[in-house]
């Protein structure tokens, strides 16, 4: 589903675990409770929004340890 969400004035930021490295991505809480997630490489391009329980499973998700690659 497509949802327009105003980023105008989202403050992005990068985990304090990227190490300062281009392969990251960059976070914003935006209007609604959404979350912002982005290429750092393409500030200018388009974002990904997730609804704040899609944002929250996704979040258990890694504290789980369900994307960790074998």
């Amino acid at each position: 589903m497509r949802v327009n969400v105003d980023q105008s004035g989202a403050e992005w930021f990068k985990s304090s675990h990227s190490g300062g490295g281009q392969d990251c991505v960059e976070v914003a809480h935006l209007d609604g409770g959404m979350v912002g997630v982005r290429d750092s490489k393409a500030t200018g391009g388009p974002a990904l929004v997730f609804t704040p329980s899609e944002w929250s499973a996704f979040v258990a998700g890694v504290r789980d340890g369900e994307f960790d690659q074998p």
